[in-house]
């Protein structure tokens, strides 16, 4: 593949209908969605009420389920970082959204801080964690090594000045803390099968699409090693079904359970889930 080759030609379906480019990133080897909206521009792709994470409603089956899985998700998620921890508990959740796991955290004694940009959902997340979120990260207010655990649920692929905010991170965390970061993988079987179609391109929202191989270049670029990569078997299932409603105009509930079951089946033998979480520390 050339520098300015295409890898693929992927349409905004939740928002606009505009189309982009995905394009290879020599350098680190992830995806880079072409062209890259503004800053100032990006939060107008933002604006639905369909975008999940940035509120609370169940007006439907699909986002009724979405709320009975991330119930699960997020005790597995506390489990994780009550593994790691050491002997202070301090998290930083960043894109926390309206706060559901800092608020979990919080119930079993993390002291929680929260960064989410968008207000309608800070505000949910603040009602919920008695105002521990903000909208961006304050010199001030977060000083260097200040943090045991530092996560990004789904929220780097959505960072503009990537490489800097990755450099804010490593600042930011304690000399043996730990980034847990969990972003989509295009090399997983849902994303070939769907290709265009694959819901967790999510464009522009998502600015970056990431592998493991890219991902362990990117963190080596700061001398943060991936010390544990960990599936996200529900997001097989939960993108597959978005992706059946992208590709055929309706929701195809058996086609993506079988889908993502071939996705998570096949992941067992090559590692490639639809989601993955990496487990990240300083080298």
């Amino acid at each position: 593949m050339k520098e300015n080759d295409t890898y693929l030609t992927v349409k905004d379906h939740s928002v606009s209908g505009e189309i982009f480019n995905l394009k290879l990133n020599k350098t680190y080897g992830y995806l880079e969605t072409s062209p890259l909206p503004s800053e100032d521009k990006l939060p107008q792709y933002y604006k639905t009420e369909d975008y999940i994470s940035h509120t609370d409603t169940q007006r439907n089956l699909f986002e009724k389920a979405y709320h009975v899985v991330r119930k699960v998700a997020l005790k597995q998620k506390l489990k994780l970082i009550d593994a790691l921890s050491t002997s202070e508990k301090n998290l930083l959740d960043f894109g926390c959204g309206t706060g559901d796991f800092l608020k979990v955290a919080q119930n079993y004694n993390w002291n929680i801080f929260g960064i989410e940009p968008n207000e309608q959902a800070r505000a949910i997340a603040n009602q919920k964690t008695n105002n521990a979120v903000f909208e961006t990260i304050d010199s001030a207010r977060f000083k260097n090594k200040s943090f045991d655990v530092i996560s990004l649920w789904h929220v780097l692929e959505h960072l503009p000045n990537l490489q800097n905010q990755i450099s804010v991170f490593k600042k930011l965390l304690k000399t043996d803390g730990v980034l847990i970061i969990a972003v989509p993988n295009h090399k997983s079987f849902d994303a070939k099968y769907y290709k265009n179609f694959w819901a967790a391109f999510d464009v522009p929202r998502h600015l970056w699409h990431f592998n493991q191989e890219a991902m362990k270049s990117l963190f080596a670029s700061e001398k943060m090693c991936v010390v544990k990569t960990l599936p996200m078997k529900y997001d097989a299932y939960y993108v597959s079904l978005l992706s059946e409603k992208y590709k055929k105009g309706i929701m195809n509930p058996f086609k993506a359970f079988w889908i993502g079951f071939q996705s998570n089946l096949k992941a067992k033998s090559s590692g490639e889930y639809s989601s993955l979480i990496y487990v990240i520390k300083n080298c």
